[in-house]
């Protein structure tokens, strides 16, 4: 028998591709932000062009048409003509696509080609990313399936396997590290801190928290709301009550959080027809 009160290798390695991946994550983020800030100024058209600046089409457009100067080349014929080549299957016509870039401002001119080179460099570098992002996407996936308490994570409602993974990376499976579900609840941070003195009674967002676990718990919280009556209930009253979305988001983390504690503990996975409190508020709502 191991350590209550530690996780074992597989949910430690799991746990590291985690963050590995949202770190890299992190990164795609801020690279996009700078090339499309670069396009805005040297090459205007390509912005808005497709519905991502980082997708496959968008970034196949760059490595053709990196600037300004290359840009104005397409004739409507011709690049119907490339779209048809690279496989493209969106469903905006290369009329509306050539519309957009000839109606777009002149980006920057006449710098030699330097401005190009940063174009390739930026989305050379991002399709890196891209890359090692989807690997250990692949990684989490195998990882996530060989760990006996996938089964009581994946099946949440929007929990999917990289949001689920995340949730069983940070929480862990060391069921003696939270006794009760106010010590996990307390550790992700999405308690309110109270403190009191004399008749006063303060109550505060709790900043000592275990961000990483908070984030993951947030993150699943705010989208379960789309698949459970019973979550997008709790959200709706909390905004209601005059509440942002993050104190919404955090308010509904913590409902969810004592229905994953008792999961967890009890190697039961999530039955929304066992939930009481989810068959309550549809009962009401029929």
């Amino acid at each position: 028998m191991g350590d209550p009160a530690l996780d074992t290798p597989a949910t430690l390695t799991l746990r590291a591709t985690c963050r590995a991946r949202k770190d890299l994550v992190a990164y795609r983020v801020a690279l996009v932000n700078q090339l499309r800030a670069h396009l805005a100024v040297t090459f205007p058209g390509a912005v808005g062009l497709f519905s991502d600046i980082d997708s496959n089409i968008s970034l196949r457009f760059l490595r053709r048409l990196p600037d300004q100067q290359r840009a104005d080349w397409p004739l409507v014929k011709r690049l119907h003509a490339w779209l048809s080549s690279v496989g493209y299957s969106g469903h905006t016509s290369a009329e509306i696509l050539h519309r957009h870039l000839t109606d777009a401002p002149c980006g920057l001119t006449g710098d030699g080609g330097a401005r190009a080179q940063i174009t390739l460099a930026l989305i050379t570098t991002l399709e890196a990313i891209l890359a090692q992002t989807q690997t250990l996407a692949d990684q989490i996936e195998e990882q996530l399936t060989l760990h006996p308490d996938a089964e009581i994570f994946t099946i949440l409602p929007r929990g999917g396997q990289i949001r689920a993974a995340r949730l069983l990376a940070e929480i862990g499976e060391a069921r003696g590290r939270f006794p009760t579900p106010d010590s996990l609840i307390c550790l992700a941070g999405v308690a309110p801190s109270t403190r009191q003195s004399g008749k006063v009674k303060i109550v505060s967002f709790r900043w000592s928290a275990d961000k990483q676990l908070r984030d993951a718990v947030c993150d699943f919280a705010g989208d379960s709301r789309h698949a459970s009556p019973w979550a997008h209930h709790l959200y709706d009253q909390a905004i209601a009550r005059g509440h942002d979305h993050p104190h919404a988001v955090r308010i509904l983390a913590r409902s969810w959080l004592g229905v994953i504690w008792k999961c967890w503990q009890t190697n039961t996975p999530y039955d929304p027809t066992r939930h009481r409190a989810a068959q309550a508020h549809q009962h009401r709502a029929a």
